[in-house]
């Protein structure tokens, strides 16, 4: 089975608009959102609709969770703009059951999804909400033995917006050192997918990566959006930043 894995929308629907289009050309059989679908971006309601209709599972990520209940740790523009978020959705935009479904997707979300050889959270297997894992954590020799403890055999997640390869052995790949590809092995190792909405190892294009369960592969897929109009949607809205648009065009 060839599963398609997404992270970290945040509301950037030209980003997802684009993603699905190339995975629907993938062919594969489920795509899998590890989480933050809502939060920075100006379209949370169309990106949330979007998961809700397309994925076969979604992981809490810690901004869903912000929009639910109170923002914790947030720096203030991410806060000011998860309760402009919220206020999106506690409108119900000319249809009430639809505004109920999608409080009650994000109510039910699971933190994690542990299928024995394949773990998903968006954060990380000891923390799948909130924990950070950046590439700097291979230096941290006693915290990655103790992630790496935490599932049977590959952990995929997000959070970070940083895509790569941790290794069970102290090393972080990115996918261009593998030319986009790696092979399963024997040893343990952590995914992170990167960013559909907001990249930011340095590359604008949208990340995501598909998992084929049979070849025991990883591939990440990069892809061009409009990322101007995303721009010019938050340059609009005075509860978001105008440097969260700025970003979108440096991948930082």
């Amino acid at each position: 089975m060839k599963r398609a894995i997404i992270s970290d929308i945040h509301g950037n629907f030209e980003a997802l608009s684009a993603v699905m289009e190339t995975i629907g050309e993938l062919k594969v059989d489920e795509i899998l959102c590890l989480g933050d679908i809502i939060g920075y971006g100006p379209d949370p309601i169309k990106c949330l609709d979007t998961v809700m209709s397309n994925c076969q599972l979604t992981i809490l990520g810690n901004h869903d969770q912000a929009a639910i209940f109170d923002p914790e740790g947030f720096n203030p523009v991410a806060m000011k703009a998860i309760f402009w978020t919220r206020e999106q959705l506690e409108q119900d935009h000319g249809d009430v059951e639809q505004a109920d479904r999608r409080w009650d997707f994000l109510g039910e979300l699971p933190r994690k999804h542990d299928e024995g050889e394949f773990m998903f959270v968006h954060g990380s297997p000891r923390d799948p909400t909130n924990e950070y894992v950046f590439p700097e954590t291979v230096y941290e020799k006693e915290l990655l033995a103790l992630l790496m403890s935490r599932f049977d055999k590959v952990c995929f997640q997000g959070h970070t917006h940083i895509p790569g390869m941790f290794t069970e052995a102290g090393a972080f790949v990115s996918p261009e050192e593998q030319e986009h590809f790696f092979r399963l092995n024997e040893g343990k190792c952590m995914f992170n997918v990167g960013s559909v909405g907001q990249p930011r190892d340095g590359n604008p294009k949208s990340c995501f990566v598909v998992l084929d369960d049979q070849e025991k592969t990883v591939e990440y897929h990069r892809v061009k959006y409009d990322w101007e109009k995303t721009r010019q949607k938050i340059y609009a809205i005075d509860d978001l930043e105008n440097m969260l648009g700025d970003r979108l065009l440096t991948g930082r």
